[in-house]
């Protein structure tokens, strides 16, 4: 049987890992054993902040449909709730992006979700 050179297979291993390390600072990024170690935790961060950033956003869309909820008289969650009960169905990141570019618009359903609490309806009757 004959010997098998793996120096072509290794090779483009390696180039592989230093293509993904580019960037990073001092032996992180030219020597193999760091370069390595590095990517695989800039991998693992990666993964992970894929999951955080869709946290973060939805916590500020709530943030910006709270305080332009706020100048209607009404609280974010009694807003969503609001909403909820008149049957309206919009996700949160088109209401936050209403409240910034569509003020009045964004009014017209303030004023839907103040009109389906249950508190609105016993104050009118």
């Amino acid at each position: 049987m004959s010997r098998v050179k793996r120096g072509v297979t290794s090779h483009a291993k390696h180039k592989k890992t230093f293509k993904a390390a580019k960037g990073f600072y001092g032996r992180r990024k030219n020597t193999i054993r760091a370069a390595k170690a590095a990517v695989d935790k800039a991998m693992q961060y990666s993964y992970r902040d894929r999951k955080n950033k869709k946290r973060t956003f939805r916590a500020l869309w709530i943030q910006r449909i709270n305080a332009a909820v706020r100048d209607g008289g009404l609280t974010y969650s009694r807003f969503i709730d609001g909403l909820n009960r008149a049957g309206v169905t919009i996700d949160r990141k088109v209401l936050s992006d209403l409240a910034i570019r569509e003020p009045a618009a964004f009014q017209i359903l303030v004023a839907q979700a103040k009109a389906a609490l249950p508190e609105a309806a016993a104050a009118a009757a």
